[in-house]
Parts: structure tokens; sequence; C-alpha cells
């Protein structure tokens, strides 16, 4: 267990110790910039090893969802500087999340209330996002139906995701972590229930993952290797992604390709459907196997997980979700054994000012 409270080498970042704070949304920007409330409570957790933003996305066509953070424009850039300078103002090392969300969005998010764009025109089913209702309010609305993205636009998207990426650096951010989980747009491209295409982008495994790769590829000419984090949703069925024959197949086709490309990690969720573990050690050998770099694994994860997954050499990190929202000292409270508070879900999405969101207390040791 000690191992997971060492110092870790992240490329030439040192992190202080091997636990993750992971990428949630909490959708608390009115005007999509993050601002004192955002640097506030990144500031609390910086005791992680790591942070990994909530997704910011990289252009407005990105957004699925209201009162997120972007980084397309120079006011989204400077709101994220005031998040990164009370990060590192207290020790820690904070990497950006850059998103696009794909056919998972809603007109009422959408430049000119166009459709949402995805690998192909196959609908998110009985799939809601937080948006604009008609009568103006915000709350959980039926995703639209999408339209594909040219063969042009694919390009098109990954200049954005370079420029995000330029933004991110611009900011001070210790690196960035392209979304490519939870059924958002480069699952879209890997799946081939939603990629229908018949282009480059098409048909077989090297074909569905190109855009990923390419996307990585040019992100890293900006960045820096290193600098350059990926998130993976191996067998999710999160939205409406069905499962399919050629899956285990396409993530160790990705992880013999990512190996080669010296990035800082490889961030793997287990979406835990149904309760059930889906991303056990059944995958992560043969995906240890295939990628020499540090791997993260988030979803369930607990201190002994953690624990044993680190010890065995498994994954190196450990990143810990919904635990971060009300335990802005995790770290501290999982090394000392120390309780820990539920958080509360009806504060998870939206809200004004701290309650939910800065007003959970670190645990005083002097209650034990």
């Amino acid at each position: 267990m000690i191992r997971l409270f060492e110092n870790y080498r992240l490329g030439d970042v040192v992190l202080r110790n091997r636990v993750v704070m992971a990428p949630m949304t909490r959708a608390r920007c009115v005007d999509t910039i993050a601002g004192a409330d955002t640097a506030e409570y990144y500031r609390q957790r910086a005791t992680a090893g790591l942070i990994v933003t909530e997704g910011t996305p990289i252009s407005p066509e990105a957004q699925g969802y209201a009162y997120v953070p972007g980084i397309w424009s120079s006011k989204q850039v400077a709101g994220w500087q005031t998040v990164t300078d009370a990060v590192h103002d207290v020790g820690g090392r904070i990497f950006a999340q850059l998103w696009h969300v794909g056919r998972l969005s809603h007109q009422s998010l959408q430049p000119e209330r166009q459709r949402p764009v995805g690998a192909g025109a196959v609908p998110a089913n009985d799939c809601m996002t937080f948006a604009f209702t008609d009568e103006g309010t915000v709350g959980f609305v039926n995703v639209a139906e999408p339209r594909p993205l040219s063969t042009e636009e694919v390009g098109r998207v990954t200049r954005d995701f370079v420029r995000g990426a330029a933004n991110a650096r611009e900011a001070s951010f210790d690196g960035v972590e392209l979304h490519g989980a939870n059924g958002y747009l480069f699952e879209q491209f890997l799946n081939p229930s939603t990629n229908t295409r018949t282009d480059r982008y098409g048909g077989s495994i090297q074909n569905r993952a190109r855009f990923l790769l390419e996307t990585v590829d040019r992100v890293s000419e900006v960045n820096g290797s290193t600098r350059v984090g990926i998130r993976l949703s191996p067998f999710s069925d999160l939205f409406d992604m069905p499962a399919y024959a050629e899956a285990a197949d396409t993530y160790l086709y990705l992880a013999s390709e990512l190996s080669r490309r010296d990035l800082a990690y490889v961030h793997l969720i287990d979406q835990l459907p149904g309760g059930d573990r889906i991303v056990g050690d059944d995958f992560l050998v043969p995906f240890r196997a295939e990628y020499g770099g540090t791997i993260i694994l988030a979803g369930g994860m607990t201190r002994d997980l953690a624990g044993d997954l680190t010890e065995r050499g498994l994954i190196d990190l450990a990143a810990f979700g919904q635990p971060f929202i009300a335990n802005p000292d995790l770290v501290e409270r999982m090394q000392n054994g120390w309780p820990q508070t539920t958080p509360d879900r009806d504060s998870y999405y939206g809200g004004a000012g701290a309650e939910g969101y800065l007003d959970y207390p670190r645990f005083d040791p002097a209650t034990v």
C-alpha cells in the first residue's frame, strides 16, 4: 500500500503520489469560463498526485452539457490560467481534459441550433444530456439526432483539438488528456455500430482508430508527446454504445499503437455496468503486455484495489472520481485510514456558489 503514496515520475513531471483525481463534469460555469470558484475547487484537491480537469470542449460544436468551461477562446484560456495558478501554488499538477461529445449533444448547445455531429448518422437512443429546455430552463433533455462528419471535417476537428492543446499550454497546464471514452466522439469512431462510414475512417479496426491516432499525433507535435494522455473506456455500453465482437482486439491494437508514441499515459475507465468490473485482470494483463507506458485506471476504485493493482504492476496510477467531490483531502484520508464523507448526488451538476462544491470540509484528526 505504501507504493500508492510514493512519488511517481510522469515523463518530466514528478507527482507527489500515485493518486489521480479523475475528470468529473460539475456544470458550474454559466458563461463557459472557469472562474474563482473553479480555481478554489481544484486548489482544495491539489494534494492528488495529478488532477485531470472536467471535460473542457474544444469548440462550440464540441459542447454537450450546459455550463461547462470551454477552452477555445482567449477569455477561457485566461480563466483556466487562474485554475492552474491556484493548483501550482500549492504544489499540485493538473492536466486539461480536451473534449468533443460528438452525437451526445442538443441543438440548444450548438451554434445556430445545428444538429450535433458524429461518426455516422446513428442516434443515441434514450440518452439525455444537461442542456436547455424549450422554456429556457436548464435540465436533462434528450440528445438530438446527429449528422455524420465529412472526411474533410474530421481533419478540422483534429485541428480543433490541436488548438485546444495549444490553449491549454498557454494556460500553463502540465499536459492534456484527450477524452476518448464514455461514448463521446472518439469512441463513436471506434465502435462499428456507430461508425457506419465508408471512407478512410470507417470499416477496419485500423481505419476506425485512425481519427484518434491522427489526433494524438497532431496534439503531440504541439505539446510534446510526454505531455499528452488519452482516456479510453473498453467494453463500455454507456450512452447507447452497443457491444461488438472486435472490442478487445480494438483496444489491444490501440495499446500497441499508443505504446510507440511515448505518451504521458493511457487512462482506462471501467464503467462497471450492473456493478460488475469489466476491466479486470483478464484485460489488464494483455493490455499491459501491449502498452509499456503509464497506465491509469478509474471506475469503482478503492484504496485496497488501488494498492493491489499498483503493487502487482498492472497499473501505475489509480484514479478516484466521486470520492474527491466530498473529500478534498482524499489522499490524506486514505493514507491515514480516516473515514470518508459521502457526496450529495443532488449537487453533482449545476448550482451556484459554494454549496456542494467548495463547502466539503477536510477531516479533523482531533475527532478520531
